[in-house]
């Protein structure tokens, strides 16, 4: 390996992973809904958070709405 590295005639380009990245976002969850993606990662090796992202990936995908129906 060299002692110095000359970066400073490097062309720059853009990360072709860039649109893949992840956003950051604050979240209010119930604890029930935290314990059961906690519990379901347990159960497959897979983090509570990625679980989380899979599955309202799909609902986008699907182009799922949710259907709430309040009682009066």
């Amino acid at each position: 390996m060299r002692d110095h590295y000359d970066f400073s005639k490097m062309k720059g380009r853009k990360n072709p992973y860039s649109k893949y990245l992840k956003q950051p976002v604050t979240m209010r969850l119930d604890r029930d809904t935290v314990a059961y993606f906690k519990e379901m990662a347990k159960e497959t090796g897979i983090p509570y958070q990625t679980l989380i992202n899979l599955y309202l990936r799909d609902c986008a995908a699907q182009n799922r709405k949710l259907e709430v129906h309040w009682a009066s």
